[in-house]
């Protein structure tokens, strides 16, 4: 069930329409970084093999087998390894997702403002931006300095009076995104982390059981 859940929560996050229409983009040849998906595509591995294991374990008790047994306690303690591991490289990377994502979307609006935009995709990359995240350019001192960009590029009609008073630039907007989300694989990955201890621990009971038993 453990398995399922965290199996469900990493499909939808994988599938999140915000994060699909950002991260699918493509400027030019360069693709939108995607160093996110790297921790939903751990997240999906584990609880897919969670639920194969949970299986493994539930029979191996049914049927009192240590053999069985063993093997799950095996098999969750390389799971539980493998869940540190991503937890200290997501901890690492936790700035930097939203680092690459900011200076992406600078890049599409560089070339967005530039007067050869009309030649790349710039100007549709940065609508899809302010579109999915419902922000309006890079920084409020940008959109003080350059407001005659708004009406072709956002998608409502803004004053830059309102922009400066509701701070909605898009490099907050990309930061609350991705740590609302980092924060959501954080609580599962704890969840997780958890459960398996106690899996690991009942399963060494079970089996110590099984074999005392066996003697008498």
């Amino acid at each position: 069930l453990a398995g399922g859940i965290i199996l469900g929560v990493a499909l939808w996050l994988r599938h999140d329409s915000q994060t699909t229409n950002i991260l699918y983009l493509q400027l030019g040849d360069k693709q939108a970084p995607n160093t996110f998906y790297v921790g939903i595509y751990i997240l999906i591995a584990v609880g897919a093999v969670m639920m194969f294991v949970g299986f493994l374990g539930c029979y191996g008790a049914i049927q009192e087998s240590q053999c069985l047994l063993g093997t799950f306690f095996t098999c969750l303690v390389i799971l539980f390894a493998c869940e540190v591991a991503a937890g200290i490289w997501g901890f690492v990377n936790k700035d930097q997702i939203a680092k690459d994502v900011k200076q992406f979307y600078d890049q599409a609006f560089q070339q967005a403002l530039m007067a050869e935009s009309d030649m790349n995709n710039g100007k549709a990359v940065v609508k899809t931006f302010h579109e999915t995240l419902d922000c309006c350019g890079p920084d409020n001192a940008v959109g003080a300095i350059t407001p005659l960009w708004r009406d072709d590029l956002c998608p409502k009609k803004e004053t830059v009076l309102k922009n400066l008073i509701e701070s909605s630039n898009c490099h907050k907007k990309i930061d609350e995104l991705f740590s609302g989300k980092l924060y959501l694989i954080g609580i599962a990955a704890i969840v997780v982390a958890v459960i398996m201890i106690f899996e690991m621990i009942l399963s060494m009971v079970l089996c110590c059981g099984i074999r005392n038993s066996s003697i008498y």
